[in-house]
């Protein structure tokens, strides 16, 4: 079973990383072509590309321009530490320990617009680049193009190493988007995650994102390889909701916040 989640645009290149233990990225040179097209653009060509504010454009115009190779632990950092939006707030890769890390390195992958696929031990280098963005790269149009049919290869070769295949969607449309669902080799499984609010349950983006990441934790910690398991995930208050689920969609609930 494979789990995967979106990236983040927040990123820590600062806090210290407990581990020296890393692998490389498997598209790197797709990673580098990409990084070569970015260096053509000019901080406000950037900045409206992202629509990101000037001050954000001139960041990301320095970060395509110090991006190099090859990756070491000097000048990158493995994804898991390197990422801090809201899905790694409830991730908390930081109180992983070796086991929790060589789990999440066989069953764990961030999708990313930049790098296609990221293990969690994989070095990156600091980047902005949303998947759903219209850039253009040689005959490709968008980065939906632009990977093509390579992220999806590269998960099903993942899948292959599996006794149970099947793959759960912990990313937002937007990077779920980038992989071909009827050629993936695996069953696809989307967790659900509500809250109550204003009179009924739905889903708030905040505390979602954040249920995706714890998710990913409890699977990583409790060694889950099948999705019969994955109804047992009772973490910060949601509960399965069996009523509102079906064979690839589970619902999680809860009443309050926490």
């Amino acid at each position: 079973m494979l789990t995967v989640i979106s990236p983040a645009k927040s990123l820590d290149f600062d806090s210290e990383v407990k581990t020296t233990k890393h692998s490389k990225p498997l598209f790197i040179k797709e990673a580098s072509s990409l990084v070569k097209n970015l260096r053509q653009l000019s901080p406000p060509q950037l900045s409206s590309l992202m629509n990101i504010s000037d001050k954000l454009a001139l960041e990301n115009f320095q970060r395509f321009n110090d991006w190099t190779t090859p990756f070491t632990l000097e000048n990158a950092r493995q994804a898991i530490f390197a990422f801090k939006g809201d899905v790694y707030l409830g991730l908390k890769a930081d109180q992983f320990n070796i086991a929790n890390l060589n789990f999440a390195q066989k069953h764990l992958r961030i999708l990313s617009g930049l790098y296609g696929v990221l293990r969690p031990l994989d070095l990156m280098q600091a980047y902005r680049l949303e998947m759903g963005r219209q850039i253009s790269v040689g005959k490709t149009k968008n980065l939906y193009e632009f990977w093509g049919s390579k992220i999806t290869s590269s998960l099903n070769q993942d899948l292959e190493e599996s006794s149970k295949r099947y793959l759960v969607n912990l990313a937002s449309n937007e990077y779920f988007s980038s992989i071909n669902a009827d050629k993936l080799s695996a069953k696809v499984i989307t967790p659900q995650f509500k809250d109550w609010s204003n009179g009924k349950y739905r889903v708030i983006s905040f505390f979602a994102k954040k249920a995706r990441g714890e998710m990913a934790a409890f699977i990583i910690k409790n060694k889950i390889k099948s999705p019969e398991e994955l109804i047992k995930f009772d973490v910060n208050g949601y509960s399965f909701f069996s009523s509102e689920s079906d064979e690839t969609t589970l619902v999680f609930k809860r009443e309050q916040s926490q």
